[in-house]
């Protein structure tokens, strides 16, 4: 079941971002919350290809990847030995894939959701925050994923885990069956991913909704609704915690929409 917290305060913020859990055969603070943060309460978990292809992703999901492909390959010719590389590159550049964005950082996805295209729209809406647990999420995988998780001694996916567990997607919607989702730490194929602390999930295209398969089959899911009210306090404390867009995205562009809204001017005073 999915808990809903709401944070109408930077007390609650805090708590959010120092979320720890004590492993004891370590001695050590360790956490397998992944967070994905949305500038819109209101916005669904729903992919890019979803969005774009709806009832039509079956058929178009090969022909785009196949496209991106062929055109790709100039850039990294490694793309062709590997479905997976392919979507995984492809999501990082815009390509609409049945991948979603989380990070490993609660900052980060606080960045994503306090922060707005248009600022204007800043105390408009509240913007939310979503927190999973990877260990609950592949603790419902098939036999084979487990035991290709014991043998390599973690929880998280890397892509060659990913690619010994299933050759491409008819065999990952198979074995899912609408009823597991599997969660990979992408290669380090560009800064934006290391800063961004990236991961994603994949969902299985026979899912009809994952925030009612999250319901129906997790219970340590947080949905965390940030208040309009509070959303211009917590994106100026992530400035002074050297969270923001030249950071989030290293390069010009980053800083150039990091000084965007550094300048942007409020219509009125507060």
């Amino acid at each position: 079941m999915i808990k809903t917290v709401v944070l109408d305060d930077i007390f609650g913020i805090s708590k959010l971002i120092t979320e720890q859990r004590y492993r004891a055969d370590l001695g050590r603070y360790r956490s397998l919350h992944i967070y994905r943060g949305m500038p819109n309460a209101d916005f669904d978990l729903v992919t890019s290809l979803k969005r774009i292809c709806k009832d039509k992703s079956h058929f178009l999901e090969p022909t785009i990847l196949e496209t991106f492909t062929k055109y790709a390959a100039l850039e990294d010719p490694s793309i062709e030995t590997s479905t997976w590389r392919q979507m995984i590159l492809g999501q990082h550049h815009g390509l609409p894939t049945r991948l979603l964005d989380w990070s490993f950082s609660a900052l980060t996805s606080i960045h994503f959701a306090v922060t707005e295209n248009n600022l204007d729209n800043m105390d408009k809406h509240d913007c939310v925050v979503w927190r999973i647990d990877v260990d609950e999420l592949h603790s419902l995988l098939p036999d084979k994923y487990q035991r290709i998780m014991e043998r390599s001694k973690t929880t998280v996916f890397s892509l060659k885990m990913l690619q010994e567990s299933c050759v491409g997607l008819e065999e990952y919607d198979r074995d899912m069956g609408g009823k597991a989702v599997l969660i990979v730490e992408p290669p380090s194929i560009e800064p934006r991913i290391i800063n961004q602390y990236s991961f994603f999930s994949i969902i299985p295209l026979n899912m009809p909704d994952l925030i009612t398969f999250l319901d129906e089959h997790t219970n340590n899911t947080v949905k965390f609704i940030i208040k309009k009210e509070i959303r211009w306090q917590v994106r100026d404390l992530l400035d002074q915690l050297n969270i923001s867009e030249r950071i989030i995205y290293p390069g010009l562009d980053g800083l150039s929409q990091w000084l965007a809204r550094h300048y942007y001017v409020k219509d009125k005073a507060e």
